[in-house]
């Protein structure tokens, strides 16, 4: 398949992918303690696809009585399909062709979903998180069977051990900067980082570090934030996979 017409798949995949992902973002984005969201800011019962799980987050009832079109809340669906489209076209512009590529487009919107809540909430939903790690073992286990793969599923397992054995015990060491959620995902990013090999796992560890330092200091800068304020940690562990991923598979 021509690169360019592969590109313009993977980001229509993307694009309808991100459209599912605003009520998602929605649930989830519940504080750290309390159950998931089951009702509009109306109070209406979330129905729909999935017990109300995917779609776009608009409430026809809070519409109806407001005698308005529609009634949204939560994330708009445009950014998420923005940003979930380019995700899929960069992964398919760096990878090609290989059988991998189908593991980075499925795993992809999860972690557009996770940037999403994290960033609202600073919480890493566990019905998300453990099944990304597990999900990313099993499917990249399947493409380490299937001809002209890059990578290998042996070092995908032991990044998925070091990375998330790595971030443990930083939240040993500091709890109130490391969340217990940020552990979890670093299994699925170990894994996914790891299929391409150490220096992949290296570059995407330390991308992650630095992309969150210059965010933290971005914010005391325009003081928004003094030097202890926590911060959101998992929009970064992913972006930083995510580069890190984007040059293991063009290295590959």
């Amino acid at each position: 398949m021509n690169t360019g017409v592969l590109v313009i798949a993977a980001a229509l995949w993307g694009a309808a992918a991100g459209a599912f992902l605003p009520r998602a973002a929605y649930r989830f984005s519940a504080p750290s303690g309390e159950p998931w969201r089951e009702r509009c800011p109306g109070g209406h019962a979330l129905k729909g696809r999935l017990t109300g799980w995917l779609g776009r987050a608009a409430c026809p009832e809070c519409a109806e009585a407001a005698e308005r079109d529609e009634a949204g809340y939560g994330p708009r669906t445009t950014p998420l399909v923005i940003a979930t489209a380019l995700v899929c076209a960069a992964l398919a512009a760096a990878t090609g062709t290989r059988p991998e590529l189908g593991v980075w487009l499925l795993l992809a919107p999860v972690g557009v979903l996770l940037t999403a809540v994290d960033f609202r909430v600073r919480r890493l939903p566990d019905p998300l998180t453990l099944p990304f790690a597990a999900a990313a073992l099993v499917l990249l286990g399947l493409t380490a069977l299937v001809p002209e793969h890059a990578g290998e599923w042996t070092t995908a397992l032991l990044g998925s051990l070091a990375l998330g054995g790595g971030y443990f015990v930083l939240f040993l060491i500091n709890p109130a900067g490391m969340g217990f959620g940020d552990v979890k995902l670093a299994l699925g990013a170990g894994a996914v980082l790891g299929w391409y090999g150490w220096p992949t796992v290296m570059l995407g560890t330390f991308a992650g570090f630095l992309l969150g330092a210059l965010y933290g200091g971005a914010l005391v800068v325009a003081r928004r934030a003094g030097r202890k304020t926590a911060i959101p940690f998992g929009p970064f562990l992913i972006s930083g996979a995510f580069l890190g991923l984007l040059a293991g598979a063009y290295a590959a």
